[in-house]
């Protein structure tokens, strides 16, 4: 049977998950939904929406909640709560959990891939490994833990399984094993998307594919925006493979690339001149290039948590000229323009640089990838609120055709978000 772009091809609930302790405090344990919640009264740590996710909860969280009350006022790393977690349900019997990926095709947690001896050479994850096993052993006791081998080979089958879970902005929330998702493989150009719902993975096709065949369904484990340098060591670091998929293999035209002083064409910083109009690259524009993009990787790295206005207006002026529309770092530092200026409230700002992102993503992302629709549906939210209908619709519209492909229509960033907006800039376009 053939699939439709657009079409689910598997929505699948946690094995075992974890809600970021970040947002411990302000989301549900359970189902992640921020709101209204309520503390539990054995540990003081968890919140609930109600009742009734603290009793869907209860079965893993009855064998966690008074580690966590002796240990407090102490957070437990994400890392050490979902091993933690596997652990107790493994104990519970939870290794003989089925999930069917088609007819007659399923996989058990045992199933799952621990790449045992490229973990055991590899330094910073045993460092982390033996750190995990400490915290561990203080949270649960020895007496209820597995030996150390066979917790190296549950913390294998995280680092290497594990999904962030994320939010309808596509910030993570939390970390979550799925059994029946773990059969698809990766390509820096994937023609599948996995999103979520609550703490639901969803897979979606990003295009027609001729039939279901889990050996040609890929979805991306990192993000693709970056070289195909940075992309593979992320790739090889984390997972233990090197990808040689269809655009890891292709040449980059515009990824590092600078913009030609006499034509309109990008030019390899490498060569010794632009190589569509023969304009010889000086040795000074050369040197101007390596600084400035020396000055801007620092300033990037910097603001990986928090993204500062005046920084990034510096990192722009200095690439001025000098870095091509589609160099990842211009791109970078816009959607740091970007986040800081939405932050802020400068909407016209925000929306000056949303425009200006918006070639990069379709370049590098694509048309139908979640980060250039919600893109759309964010400048379409702020031209409404400067009082700009008609663009606003149109952006909206945008972000409805490729929101119907990555999410479907049932979705609540489309139920709740895009909807009610795509309403009020129709009917305030009419006046």
């Amino acid at each position: 049977m053939q699939i439709k772009k657009g079409d689910c091809l598997i929505s699948s609930k946690p094995f075992a998950y974890v809600l970021s302790s970040k947002h411990k405090d302000n989301r549900c344990d359970h189902c992640f939904r921020s709101g209204k919640l309520l503390k539990c009264s054995g540990c003081h740590y968890v919140y609930y929406c109600d009742r009734n996710c603290q009793k869907e909860s209860w079965k893993i969280h009855k064998a966690e909640c008074a580690n966590l009350k002796r240990i407090l006022p102490r957070i437990v790393p994400d890392a050490a709560r979902l091993l933690a977690r596997i652990i107790i349900k493994l104990q519970q019997g939870g290794g003989e959990e089925k999930e069917y990926y088609s007819k007659n095709s399923y996989r058990r947690f045992k199933d799952l891939m621990s790449h045992y001896t490229s973990l055991k050479n590899d330094q910073k994850r045993m460092e982390h490994f033996v750190s995990l096993c400490q915290i561990l052993e203080e949270f649960m006791g020895s007496s209820q833990l597995p030996n150390s081998a066979e917790i190296l080979g549950l913390y294998g089958r995280i680092c290497v399984n594990s999904y962030n879970i994320l939010d309808s902005d596509m910030n993570s929330i939390g970390v979550g094993i799925y059994l029946g998702p773990s059969v698809i493989d990766h390509s820096c150009k994937p023609n599948a998307i996995a999103v979520f719902e609550g703490t639901t993975i969803i897979i979606r096709a990003l295009e027609d594919i001729p039939r279901l065949d889990w050996s040609q369904i890929h979805i991306s484990y990192i993000d693709v925006l970056n070289t195909t340098t940075t992309r593979r060591a992320e790739l090889e670091s984390t997972y233990y493979f090197v990808c040689n998929c269809e655009r890891c293999k292709e040449s980059e035209t515009f990824a590092t690339a600078a913009t030609c002083s006499s034509c309109p064409s990008q030019c390899d910083i490498k060569e010794d001149s632009c190589l569509n109009c023969g304009q010889k690259i000086s040795t000074s524009f050369k040197e101007k290039f390596k600084e400035i993009s020396e000055f801007t990787a620092s300033h990037l790295e910097n603001m990986k948590n928090v993204a500062y206005l005046d920084i990034s207006k510096i990192c722009l002026s200095k690439q001025k000229g000098v870095f091509h529309p589609l160099n990842i770092q211009y791109i970078r530092t816009m959607e740091s323009a970007f986040d800081a200026a939405v932050n802020l409230g400068y909407w016209e700002d925000a929306q000056s640089f949303g425009i200006d992102l918006l070639p990069g993503y379709l370049h590098y992302y694509g048309e139908f990838h979640p980060l250039t629709g919600i893109l759309y549906l964010m400048l379409g939210k702020i031209q409404l609120h400067l009082e700009k209908a008609k663009p606003a619709l149109e952006m909206l519209n945008k972000a409805e055709k490729i929101i119907k492909i990555t999410h479907g229509d049932n979705h609540s960033l489309f139920r709740d978000n895009l909807r009610p907006l795509l309403c009020q800039a129709m009917m305030e376009s009419q006046h």
